[in-house]
Order: structure tokens, then sequence, then C-alpha cells
């Protein structure tokens, strides 16, 4: 595919998203953080998202991911996959595609259910034998810019050819989002 073919493309559905709204989020946990962006995250159609999770004693992880949010009822169910560079201290660097999903269950106008799940199998990596990731927690919608989470998060990735395993969260964690 031409350059010009695919930064229309990319262009297109980035025009095509624009209407959605951005997210800037950050959650700290017991020696960890995670920051991160994501556009149409909260609405119907085609999400995109990007995180970096660090971790003091254990490294980092960067992500770039793209899903499709799809309305059940009242729950916004995302299917989508990531791809991940993986940074673990003391181990080689690698890289996985990550595939899964979540959903998110508003309880009234003020709070939000969420949960999401992401996994890579040794196939889809290089570096580690496996990439997990999970998320689950409850969200105060203090007003429409701004909401609180609560919840807990593991991060982890199985080493591979003897290698160290490295768990860069696990644990409940407090978190802030901001909606434009």
């Amino acid at each position: 595919m031409k350059l010009s073919k695919m930064v229309f493309l990319l262009s297109a559905v980035c025009a095509a998203n624009s209407a959605n709204a951005v997210s800037f989020h950050g959650e700290a946990g017991d020696k960890w953080t995670n920051l991160g962006m994501s556009f149409g995250a909260n609405e119907p159609g085609l999400t995109f998202n990007g995180n970096w999770a660090h971790n003091d004693n254990d490294g980092d992880v960067a992500s770039l991911g793209m899903g499709w949010n799809i309305p059940l009822g009242s729950v916004l169910v995302t299917l989508g996959g990531k791809t991940l560079y993986l940074n673990p201290d003391d181990n080689d660097e690698g890289y996985a595609v990550a595939v899964g999903g979540g959903a998110q269950l508003p309880l009234g106008e003020h709070f939000t259910l969420f949960g999401e799940a992401y996994f890579s199998p040794d196939s889809l990596s290089s570096g580690v034998k496996q990439y997990g990731e999970a998320n689950a927690g409850l969200r105060w919608n203090v007003n429409p810019v701004f909401s609180v989470d609560a919840g807990y998060r593991y991060l982890g990735m199985e080493g591979k050819d003897g290698r160290e395993d490295h768990t860069l969260a696990d644990g409940g964690y407090a978190g802030v989002n901001f909606n434009f």
C-alpha cells in the first residue's frame, strides 16, 4: 500500500472518530503508575487508546490499542487488541500483540462499573512467554469532565527461556480521568 493511501485511510478513520471524546487518565497503585489517553472510549463505534505503565522494580510497558464499542442495552462492550512494547527490568525487551476487551455498566447517573482484560500468548509475543493484564473497578462521574476511579489492576509477563517473571501491577489503585 502506498504511503499516500495509508495517510488517507488513517485520516478518514480519525475524521470519522473526531466527534468522540478524548480522555486522559492516570492511576497509581503500590509501586506502579499507569498513564493513558483514549479516543471514543465511552461511545459506540471505533475507539483508540495508548498507555504507559511503570514499576520501579519490574520495568515498563507501552501500548497502542484499537477496539470497537458495541452497545448491548445499557452495557457498552469493547472488543479489541493492543500492540505492546515490553521492557521488563533485568530481561530482554520485547513486543506483543494482545487481544481482549471490556465492558462498562452505568449504575445510575454518577457511577459506572467497568472491567477489561487482554492476553498475548507465546505465539504473539517476543521476549516473554506470555503477557496478561486485567482491570476492574468503580468510576464516580463527578461531572462530565472529571471522574475518579477505584479498582484493581493486574499487569504481568511470564519469562521465556528460564528468564524471570515480572509483575508490574497487582493490587488496588486510585485514578482520575479528564474527558474533553
